[in-house]
């Protein structure tokens, strides 16, 4: 009975996964149970269509040791001629009675978070993403963010 429960749990993971039509790249990166604050976490993303548009995502995953209520990033998207557009970005991680946010039904949550809407692509980029959170009243960002475990990147076909 068991193992036919297990082979029903994979075919609905397995079709679920299947029908992400709109999923031209999706990868993770672990930063093991900490995330140090020199730890840029680097993706090289595949040539696409230059004739059509995408919506850019930074995915985490991240547990009940994730002790603040927003995440301030510092993503990097370095075009195929060296050229860099930093932006820091901040995202809402939790709830103001510190109930994470996102997906999932265990203490591990998983968040989709935007990054760009409608964006073009032309030759071969890659993206550098580092966390920069620091304490309130505080200059030195932290060093090991508690809780993030892993850093992915998602790029979507625009409707």
């Amino acid at each position: 009975m068991r193992l036919k429960n297990s082979a029903l749990l994979l075919l609905v993971a397995i079709l679920f996964f299947s029908c992400d039509k709109k999923r031209v790249f999706d990868k993770y990166k672990s930063v093991g149970s900490a995330w140090h604050k020199d730890s840029i976490v680097t993706f090289d993303l595949p040539e696409l269509d230059s004739t059509k548009q995408y919506n850019l995502f930074i995915n985490l995953r991240d547990n009940n040791n994730y002790q603040f209520n927003n995440l301030f990033l510092i993503v990097a998207l370095e075009k195929p001629n060296g050229y860099t557009k930093v932006d820091t970005l901040e995202y809402q991680m939790a709830e103001p009675d510190g109930t994470l946010l996102g997906n999932g039904f265990s203490d591990i949550k998983e968040s989709k978070l935007y990054f760009k809407e409608n964006a073009t692509f032309k030759g071969k980029y890659k993206v550098h993403i580092k966390q920069a959170v620091r304490e309130t009243g505080k200059v030195p960002g932290v060093t090991a963010l508690d809780g993030i475990t892993e850093v992915g990147f998602r790029i979507e076909k625009k409707d």
